[in-house]
């Protein structure tokens, strides 16, 4: 079975990244991060507002309320056989008008079995020839935000912008490897109980460049399978947008809240497999609810990834329906720790494989000292009392 993944991936990888522009490019930068989001279908770009904003819409760094967060996430697909796991740490700086981050994304399959010197010329195997290696994409991103004051007449209306600049790495063993820049733009406006956001990933369009490294014996093994042995080449990933807007529709005093976002995941790559779909723009919908108490206890629940397949029943090849891909999750917060999950489907007509995701936050709130400027109030001294002149004579 690993076998058999090993060439897919590795021929994939290879011949797709001969291309100079194609759809799909490092697709992985677009799974998701956190539970919540993900358990919201990714509907999110509006109300993002902790460490995972650094993915979603950096411009939310800047809601933050603790000094530091942390975030950390680990999801498997494919039953264990693809990893999955993010980190990330934020900052706001002084009077949190402005907020600095770092996040990390790991999608990687480990222990692939590498069995070109397995086999011996006689047919026999030799165990010591035996070897496995990794094949993973990887990506930093390095998050700016700040609060902007753009409509100074209207105290209600709060607007934020945030910046990425995130550095890819991709690696298939020591047969090849490929480096990445890339620069994603992000703002948020908020009024009342109304939120926006827009999050312009690869708004400058973004460069992989493929480096291989391939033993003779290697390339004897391409050239025997009738593959071309490739020497160098880059992909490009063209600018993708995340627009949302998202109500609360109770008032902030009240125990239970309730929010509800509609996003739309618009990407210029080409024609994808999408509700809207065409050459130069194709558009996902994406709805999100999430219901809360006492910003402790969270339910969540969200649909997405909607596309027309062919309805197998139909011999024609002639009728369709709508597929989409459902999600749920919950979350607790106790304290400055917040643990939350979700339950995804990576939906298929006849078989949807479905992935457990968990993700934790961790809020670290410095200790606050009392204020020394204003000097201490003296402490009164009692009146004397006056003397008694009739006890004098």
């Amino acid at each position: 079975m690993k076998q058999t993944i090993l060439s897919l991936f590795l021929l994939g990888t290879v011949v797709g990244a001969q291309a100079q522009s194609r759809i799909y490019v490092n697709e992985y930068l677009n799974i998701g991060v956190g539970a919540r989001g993900l358990a919201m279908a990714g509907a999110t770009s509006a109300s993002t507002s902790d460490v995972y904003s650094g993915y979603w819409n950096p411009a939310g760094l800047v809601q933050m309320q603790s000094d530091i967060q942390a975030g950390l996430m680990h999801a498997e697909y494919f039953a264990g056989i693809f990893k999955y796991d993010y980190g990330a740490v934020a900052i706001p700086l002084k009077n949190k008008d402005r907020a600095l981050g770092i996040s990390f994304i790991r999608f990687a399959t480990d222990n692939i079995p590498y069995t070109l010197d397995y086999v011996q010329p006689d047919g026999s195997f030799d165990e010591s020839k035996l070897k496995d290696f990794s094949a993973g994409d990887y990506a930093v991103l390095l998050s700016y935000a700040q609060k902007l004051n753009l409509i100074k007449k209207n105290p209600n209306i709060h607007t934020s912008i945030g910046v990425n600049a995130k550095v890819l790495y991709r690696n298939v063993g020591s047969m090849a490897n490929a480096w990445g820049f890339g620069l994603d733009i992000g703002v948020q406006a908020r009024y009342k109980g109304w939120r926006f956001g827009l999050a312009a990933k690869d708004i400058t369009t973004s460069y992989t460049a493929w480096s291989f490294h391939l033993t003779d014996a290697e390339k004897a093994k391409f050239a025997a399978t009738g593959n071309e042995i490739p020497i160098k080449s880059y992909e490009v990933m063209l600018p993708r947008f995340n627009f949302g807007v998202a109500r609360s529709f109770l008032k902030e005093s009240s125990d239970i809240q309730v929010l509800a976002e509609l996003g739309f995941d618009i990407t210029t790559d080409g024609k994808r497999s999408t509700l809207i779909s065409s050459k130069p723009v194709s558009v996902d919908p994406r709805m999100g609810v999430e219901a809360s108490y006492k910003n402790a206890i969270f339910v969540r629940a969200g649909i997405g990834n909607f596309y027309r397949a062919l309805d197998n029943a139909d011999t024609n090849n002639i009728k369709k329906y709508t597929v989409f891909q459902p999600s749920v999750g919950v979350g607790f917060k106790v304290k400055s720790f917040s643990v939350d999950y979700a339950f995804t489907s990576l939906q298929m007509q006849d078989n949807p494989l479905m992935s457990h995701v968990v993700s934790i936050r961790l809020d670290i709130l410095k200790s606050r000292k009392p204020k020394t400027d204003d000097p201490a109030p003296a402490t009164p001294v009692p009146s004397a009392t006056p003397a008694d002149p009739k006890k004098d004579k």
